[in-house]
């Protein structure tokens, strides 16, 4: 159904038109992320993090989303999964469990716990990772590097089942 691949300068202009639709942004923190000048920040910092990917639909190569994996910790053994948006006309058809299985496979290969930092107000998003069985853990206030202080809902998924997790340590960073 989709694929993921690394995230290039090149792919700035296609993800742009997918990211350009302000409904997709609505319940996000920074719901004017479909501007130009505001999705080139979150492009960069997707771009500088080493860690993204853009999703393509398998059958056409068409551009429909971006993920990436951020704030590896190798002292918890750890690492975050976010900044996921996909086209409109892939909601609610699997591509975002598809995406966050692969991404989440992926991961606990080489991790044991995989943080996600929601938009406490972002009910679509929160819903969709508590599909997959992660467990919301608690509330904090965030400051990400390209966008706007807002408070996130921190959902967590361990390697060792899908039970609750054990509780963030308190050296965890702030990402």
């Amino acid at each position: 159904m989709l694929w993921l691949r690394p995230l290039i300068p090149e792919d700035f202009e296609a993800l742009f038109q997918v990211s350009s639709d302000p409904l997709i942004w609505e319940q996000h923190p920074e719901s004017n992320r479909y501007k130009r000048e505001v999705f080139q920040r979150f492009f960069q910092a997707a771009l500088d993090s080493k860690g993204a990917f853009i999703a393509l639909n398998a059958g056409t190569n068409e551009v429909i989303g971006s993920s990436r994996f951020t704030a590896l910790n190798p002292q918890e053994n750890s690492i975050e999964i976010g900044y996921t948006f996909l086209a409109r006309a892939c909601w609610g058809r699997g591509y975002n469990a598809e995406m966050k299985k692969l991404m989440i496979d992926h991961a606990f290969e080489y991790v044991d716990r995989i943080f996600f930092y929601i938009g406490e107000n972002n009910l679509r998003s929160r819903r969709s990772i508590e599909k997959v069985g992660a467990h919301l853990l608690k509330k904090v206030e965030r400051q990400p590097q390209e966008g706007a202080k807002y408070f996130a809902a921190v959902y967590c998924l361990t390697r060792r089942g899908f039970g609750p997790p054990a509780p963030i340590p308190a050296n965890h960073p702030k990402p």
